[in-house]
Protein backbone atom coordinates (compact mmCIF):
# COMPACT_ATOMS: atom_id res chain seq x y z
CA UNK A 1 0.00 0.00 0.00
CA UNK A 2 2.80 2.27 0.92
CA UNK A 3 4.53 1.62 -2.20
CA UNK A 4 1.23 2.63 -4.15
CA UNK A 5 1.51 6.24 -2.19
CA UNK A 6 4.66 6.91 -2.88
CA UNK A 7 4.39 5.86 -7.03
CA UNK A 8 0.93 7.80 -6.78
CA UNK A 9 3.17 10.75 -5.29
CA UNK A 10 5.60 10.58 -8.17
CA UNK A 11 3.12 10.57 -10.42
CA UNK A 12 1.41 13.42 -9.16
CA UNK A 13 4.88 15.58 -9.06
CA UNK A 14 5.80 14.23 -12.94
CA UNK A 15 2.17 15.80 -13.77
CA UNK A 16 3.33 18.92 -11.89
CA UNK A 17 6.79 18.78 -13.63
CA UNK A 18 4.73 18.64 -16.96
CA UNK A 19 2.47 21.78 -16.24
CA UNK A 20 4.62 24.19 -14.89
CA UNK A 21 5.24 27.19 -17.82
CA UNK A 22 8.70 28.27 -17.85
CA UNK A 23 8.43 31.86 -17.92
CA UNK A 24 11.74 33.50 -19.62
CA UNK A 25 14.04 35.86 -18.35
CA UNK A 26 12.87 39.82 -17.74
CA UNK A 27 15.00 41.66 -20.13
CA UNK A 28 17.68 44.22 -18.34
CA UNK A 29 19.12 47.69 -20.46
CA UNK A 30 21.97 46.30 -22.48
CA UNK A 31 20.45 43.09 -23.77
CA UNK A 32 20.19 42.42 -27.35
CA UNK A 33 16.75 41.39 -29.20
CA UNK A 34 16.65 40.69 -33.18
CA UNK A 35 14.31 41.17 -35.61
CA UNK A 36 13.56 37.58 -38.04
CA UNK A 37 10.58 36.84 -40.47
CA UNK A 38 9.20 33.89 -39.89
CA UNK A 39 6.25 34.25 -42.28
CA UNK A 40 5.40 37.19 -44.78
CA UNK A 41 8.51 39.01 -46.49
CA UNK A 42 9.45 42.50 -45.51
CA UNK A 43 11.80 44.10 -47.83
CA UNK A 44 11.03 47.35 -47.57
CA UNK A 45 13.23 49.78 -45.26
CA UNK A 46 10.22 50.30 -42.39
CA UNK A 47 12.12 49.04 -39.11
CA UNK A 48 13.68 52.49 -37.77
CA UNK A 49 11.03 52.78 -35.64
CA UNK A 50 11.35 49.75 -33.80
CA UNK A 51 14.88 49.85 -33.77
CA UNK A 52 15.02 53.49 -32.34
CA UNK A 53 12.07 52.33 -29.67
CA UNK A 54 14.15 49.01 -29.00
CA UNK A 55 16.90 51.36 -28.18
CA UNK A 56 14.90 53.66 -26.18
CA UNK A 57 14.39 50.94 -23.56
CA UNK A 58 18.56 50.45 -23.40
CA UNK A 59 18.25 47.68 -26.32
CA UNK A 60 20.75 46.35 -28.89
CA UNK A 61 18.88 45.16 -31.92
CA UNK A 62 20.42 42.65 -34.79
CA UNK A 63 18.59 42.14 -37.71
CA UNK A 64 18.01 38.38 -39.15
CA UNK A 65 19.70 36.86 -42.45
CA UNK A 66 15.39 36.29 -43.20
CA UNK A 67 15.08 40.43 -43.61
CA UNK A 68 15.39 41.49 -47.34
CA UNK A 69 14.60 37.84 -48.34
CA UNK A 70 11.83 37.96 -51.13
CA UNK A 71 10.26 34.66 -52.37
CA UNK A 72 7.33 35.21 -53.97
CA UNK A 73 4.97 35.95 -50.50
CA UNK A 74 7.55 34.73 -47.86
CA UNK A 75 10.86 35.94 -46.29
CA UNK A 76 12.73 32.97 -48.27
CA UNK A 77 12.41 29.30 -48.19
CA UNK A 78 11.09 27.64 -45.23
CA UNK A 79 14.35 26.47 -44.68
CA UNK A 80 16.25 29.69 -44.70
CA UNK A 81 13.41 31.46 -42.34
CA UNK A 82 13.70 28.32 -39.70
CA UNK A 83 17.37 28.33 -40.43
CA UNK A 84 17.44 32.04 -39.16
CA UNK A 85 14.86 31.63 -36.34
CA UNK A 86 17.34 28.75 -34.89
CA UNK A 87 20.16 30.73 -34.98
CA UNK A 88 18.80 33.51 -32.89
CA UNK A 89 17.23 31.41 -30.53
CA UNK A 90 20.32 28.84 -30.07
CA UNK A 91 22.62 32.51 -29.44
CA UNK A 92 23.57 33.15 -26.16
CA UNK A 93 23.72 36.86 -26.51
CA UNK A 94 20.29 37.05 -27.93
CA UNK A 95 18.10 37.46 -25.56
CA UNK A 96 14.45 37.78 -27.24
CA UNK A 97 13.64 37.64 -30.68
CA UNK A 98 11.09 40.11 -32.41
CA UNK A 99 9.33 38.55 -35.41
CA UNK A 100 8.74 41.38 -37.94
CA UNK A 101 5.44 40.54 -39.25
CA UNK A 102 2.54 37.65 -39.90
CA UNK A 103 0.74 36.93 -42.99
CA UNK A 104 1.63 33.50 -43.44
CA UNK A 105 3.96 30.93 -43.44
CA UNK A 106 5.64 30.15 -39.90
CA UNK A 107 3.35 26.49 -40.49
CA UNK A 108 5.81 25.86 -43.02
CA UNK A 109 9.18 26.52 -41.39
CA UNK A 110 8.68 25.99 -37.29
CA UNK A 111 8.93 21.85 -37.57
CA UNK A 112 12.14 22.26 -39.14
CA UNK A 113 13.45 24.19 -35.64
CA UNK A 114 14.51 21.82 -32.63
CA UNK A 115 13.47 23.72 -29.74
CA UNK A 116 15.32 21.31 -27.22
CA UNK A 117 18.45 24.13 -26.81
CA UNK A 118 16.15 27.07 -26.16
CA UNK A 119 13.71 25.11 -24.18
CA UNK A 120 16.81 24.66 -21.74
CA UNK A 121 17.77 28.56 -22.12
CA UNK A 122 14.16 30.19 -23.15
CA UNK A 123 14.06 33.55 -24.38
CA UNK A 124 10.72 35.72 -25.36
CA UNK A 125 9.22 35.27 -28.67
CA UNK A 126 7.42 38.05 -29.31
CA UNK A 127 4.47 38.71 -32.38
CA UNK A 128 0.88 38.27 -32.94
CA UNK A 129 -1.53 37.28 -36.01
CA UNK A 130 0.83 33.52 -37.75
CA UNK A 131 3.11 33.88 -34.98
CA UNK A 132 0.62 32.40 -33.16
CA UNK A 133 1.96 29.09 -34.60
CA UNK A 134 4.83 29.87 -32.54
CA UNK A 135 3.06 30.83 -28.98
CA UNK A 136 0.41 27.36 -29.37
CA UNK A 137 4.05 25.63 -30.41
CA UNK A 138 6.25 26.76 -27.16
CA UNK A 139 3.06 26.45 -24.62
CA UNK A 140 2.64 22.82 -25.51
CA UNK A 141 6.36 22.47 -24.69
CA UNK A 142 5.71 24.78 -21.76
CA UNK A 143 7.28 27.65 -22.61
CA UNK A 144 5.40 31.44 -22.11
CA UNK A 145 5.42 33.98 -25.20
CA UNK A 146 4.42 37.19 -25.80
CA UNK A 147 1.43 38.38 -28.08
CA UNK A 148 2.18 42.13 -28.97
CA UNK A 149 3.07 45.02 -31.70
CA UNK A 150 5.89 43.59 -34.16
CA UNK A 151 8.41 45.83 -35.96
CA UNK A 152 6.23 46.84 -38.83
CA UNK A 153 3.56 48.27 -36.33
CA UNK A 154 5.42 50.35 -34.51
CA UNK A 155 5.32 53.69 -36.37
CA UNK A 156 1.17 53.23 -35.72
CA UNK A 157 1.29 52.03 -32.44
CA UNK A 158 0.30 54.43 -29.73
CA UNK A 159 2.79 55.22 -26.90
CA UNK A 160 0.26 53.45 -24.24
CA UNK A 161 0.65 50.32 -26.16
CA UNK A 162 4.54 50.58 -26.59
CA UNK A 163 4.65 50.52 -22.60
CA UNK A 164 2.82 47.34 -22.02
CA UNK A 165 5.25 45.78 -24.37
CA UNK A 166 8.14 47.20 -22.35
CA UNK A 167 7.06 46.18 -19.44
CA UNK A 168 6.04 42.15 -20.34
CA UNK A 169 9.73 42.30 -21.67
CA UNK A 170 11.41 43.64 -18.44
CA UNK A 171 9.14 42.01 -15.92
CA UNK A 172 7.05 45.07 -15.03
CA UNK A 173 3.52 44.71 -13.57
CA UNK A 174 0.92 44.25 -16.15
CA UNK A 175 -3.05 44.84 -15.60
CA UNK A 176 -5.67 46.25 -17.50
CA UNK A 177 -8.87 47.78 -16.89
CA UNK A 178 -11.71 47.76 -19.74
CA UNK A 179 -14.90 49.18 -20.32
CA UNK A 180 -18.30 47.57 -19.92
CA UNK A 181 -19.92 45.63 -22.92
CA UNK A 182 -23.30 44.57 -22.75
CA UNK A 183 -22.93 41.21 -24.53
CA UNK A 184 -20.15 40.19 -21.63
CA UNK A 185 -20.72 37.47 -19.65
CA UNK A 186 -20.09 38.62 -16.27
CA UNK A 187 -17.95 36.14 -13.99
CA UNK A 188 -14.65 35.58 -12.24
CA UNK A 189 -12.05 33.07 -13.04
CA UNK A 190 -8.10 32.53 -12.79
CA UNK A 191 -5.66 30.38 -14.82
CA UNK A 192 -2.94 30.65 -17.34
CA UNK A 193 -3.54 32.52 -20.74
CA UNK A 194 -3.41 30.68 -24.17
CA UNK A 195 -4.72 31.93 -27.62
CA UNK A 196 -3.88 34.09 -30.71
CA UNK A 197 -5.95 34.61 -33.72
CA UNK A 198 -8.69 32.01 -34.27
CA UNK A 199 -7.69 31.16 -37.85
CA UNK A 200 -4.39 30.02 -36.46
CA UNK A 201 -5.95 28.06 -33.75
CA UNK A 202 -8.39 26.50 -35.80
CA UNK A 203 -5.75 25.81 -38.48
CA UNK A 204 -3.51 23.62 -35.74
CA UNK A 205 -6.06 21.66 -34.65
CA UNK A 206 -5.08 17.72 -34.32
CA UNK A 207 -1.32 18.96 -34.95
CA UNK A 208 1.45 18.94 -32.17
CA UNK A 209 1.33 22.39 -31.88
CA UNK A 210 -2.53 22.34 -30.99
CA UNK A 211 -2.86 24.59 -27.51
CA UNK A 212 -4.56 22.70 -24.69
CA UNK A 213 -7.47 25.06 -23.36
CA UNK A 214 -8.26 23.13 -20.48
CA UNK A 215 -8.67 25.22 -17.38
CA UNK A 216 -7.34 28.45 -19.01
CA UNK A 217 -8.26 31.37 -20.20
CA UNK A 218 -8.20 31.64 -23.86
CA UNK A 219 -7.64 34.71 -26.12
CA UNK A 220 -9.04 35.08 -29.50
CA UNK A 221 -9.25 37.74 -32.43
CA UNK A 222 -9.37 37.67 -36.36
CA UNK A 223 -9.38 39.80 -39.27
CA UNK A 224 -10.92 39.61 -42.84
CA UNK A 225 -13.12 36.43 -42.12
CA UNK A 226 -16.11 35.97 -43.60
CA UNK A 227 -18.60 35.05 -40.75
CA UNK A 228 -19.55 31.97 -41.59
CA UNK A 229 -16.13 31.18 -41.27
CA UNK A 230 -15.99 32.47 -37.70
CA UNK A 231 -18.95 29.87 -36.99
CA UNK A 232 -17.14 27.14 -38.27
CA UNK A 233 -13.90 27.78 -36.57
CA UNK A 234 -15.92 28.32 -33.39
CA UNK A 235 -17.92 25.61 -33.68
CA UNK A 236 -14.55 23.10 -34.64
CA UNK A 237 -13.11 24.76 -31.01
CA UNK A 238 -16.35 23.59 -29.22
CA UNK A 239 -16.35 19.86 -30.54
CA UNK A 240 -12.94 19.52 -30.21
CA UNK A 241 -13.21 19.80 -26.41
CA UNK A 242 -11.74 23.37 -26.27
CA UNK A 243 -14.59 24.85 -24.41
CA UNK A 244 -15.01 22.07 -21.31
CA UNK A 245 -13.09 23.48 -18.58
CA UNK A 246 -12.36 26.78 -20.11
CA UNK A 247 -12.36 29.07 -17.51
CA UNK A 248 -12.90 31.97 -19.10
CA UNK A 249 -12.51 33.46 -22.84
CA UNK A 250 -10.96 36.71 -23.52
CA UNK A 251 -12.20 38.52 -27.10
CA UNK A 252 -9.82 40.71 -28.86
CA UNK A 253 -10.53 42.81 -32.26
CA UNK A 254 -12.85 41.21 -35.06
CA UNK A 255 -12.28 43.79 -37.57
CA UNK A 256 -13.19 43.86 -41.42
CA UNK A 257 -15.19 40.60 -41.21
CA UNK A 258 -17.31 40.13 -44.70
CA UNK A 259 -20.96 38.17 -45.40
CA UNK A 260 -22.01 36.72 -48.27
CA UNK A 261 -25.06 37.61 -50.73
CA UNK A 262 -27.26 35.73 -48.35
CA UNK A 263 -26.37 37.23 -44.85
CA UNK A 264 -25.13 34.72 -42.18
CA UNK A 265 -27.53 36.27 -39.54
CA UNK A 266 -25.04 36.72 -36.79
CA UNK A 267 -22.20 39.12 -36.24
CA UNK A 268 -19.15 37.83 -35.02
CA UNK A 269 -20.13 38.43 -31.68
CA UNK A 270 -23.04 37.01 -31.50
CA UNK A 271 -21.66 33.92 -33.26
CA UNK A 272 -19.17 33.77 -30.57
CA UNK A 273 -22.34 33.82 -28.18
CA UNK A 274 -23.99 30.83 -29.75
CA UNK A 275 -21.41 28.46 -29.82
CA UNK A 276 -20.76 29.04 -26.57
CA UNK A 277 -24.21 29.55 -24.68
CA UNK A 278 -24.31 25.88 -22.63
CA UNK A 279 -21.23 27.31 -21.02
CA UNK A 280 -20.71 29.20 -17.70
CA UNK A 281 -17.04 30.53 -18.07
CA UNK A 282 -16.97 34.64 -18.05
CA UNK A 283 -16.82 36.23 -21.43
CA UNK A 284 -15.20 39.51 -22.75
CA UNK A 285 -15.67 41.20 -25.59
CA UNK A 286 -13.83 44.00 -27.25
CA UNK A 287 -10.65 43.13 -25.52
CA UNK A 288 -7.88 46.36 -26.51
CA UNK A 289 -5.51 43.60 -28.32
CA UNK A 290 -5.36 41.92 -32.35
CA UNK A 291 -5.35 43.61 -35.74
CA UNK A 292 -5.73 46.91 -34.28
CA UNK A 293 -3.21 49.97 -33.61
CA UNK A 294 -4.33 49.66 -29.83
CA UNK A 295 -2.73 45.95 -29.53
CA UNK A 296 -2.10 45.79 -25.89
CA UNK A 297 0.23 43.05 -25.34
CA UNK A 298 -0.63 39.43 -23.41
CA UNK A 299 1.41 37.19 -21.96
CA UNK A 300 0.69 33.44 -23.21
CA UNK A 301 1.66 31.17 -20.37
CA UNK A 302 1.12 33.18 -17.16
CA UNK A 303 -1.83 33.03 -15.02
CA UNK A 304 -4.00 35.92 -14.93
CA UNK A 305 -6.83 36.77 -12.86
CA UNK A 306 -10.08 38.13 -14.64
CA UNK A 307 -13.55 39.80 -13.30
CA UNK A 308 -16.09 40.60 -15.50
CA UNK A 309 -18.89 42.81 -14.12
CA UNK A 310 -21.29 45.27 -14.46
CA UNK A 311 -18.95 48.16 -14.55
CA UNK A 312 -15.75 47.35 -16.19
CA UNK A 313 -13.38 44.34 -16.86
CA UNK A 314 -10.28 43.82 -14.98
CA UNK A 315 -7.37 41.23 -16.18
CA UNK A 316 -4.52 41.05 -13.92
CA UNK A 317 -0.98 38.93 -14.50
Amino acid sequence: MFRIYLLLLFLGFQLQAQTTMIIPLNLQKGDTIAIVATARKNIVDNLKPAIELAKSWGLNVVIGKTIGLDNNQLAGTDEQRAADFQEMIDNPNVKGVWCVRGGYGTARMVELVDFSKFKANPKWIVGFSDVTVIHSHLNTLGVATIHGIMPVNVEKASAEVEETLQKALFGETLSYSVAFENQNKLGVAEGELVGGNLSILYSMMGSESQVNCKGKILFIEDIDEYLYHIDRMMLSLKRCGCFEGLQGLVVGSFIKMHDNEIPWGKNAHEIILDITKKYSFPIVFNFPAGHIHDNNTLIFGKTISLEVNDKKTIIKF
